[in-house]
């Protein structure tokens, strides 16, 4: 059985996975991936999703 994953839920785990440079690439993903990305907004969530981005670029390995 698999478990329904949150479209934030797994905005996090793309931004988190270090292959996405950006919250529109993350974002297109999720498109892919069959999700609504409308609740994708707000200064607080762009910001998180932007820094865990930049920490896994900043990542060695």
């Amino acid at each position: 059985m698999q478990v329904h994953v949150t479209v934030l839920e797994r905005a996090f785990e793309l931004a988190a996975s270090g292959s996405y440079d950006s919250v529109s690439a993350v974002r297109q993903r999720l498109l892919k991936e069959g999700y609504a990305v409308e609740q994708l907004t707000g200064r607080n969530l762009l910001n998180q999703l932007n820094t865990l981005i930049r920490a896994r670029a900043a990542a060695p390995g």
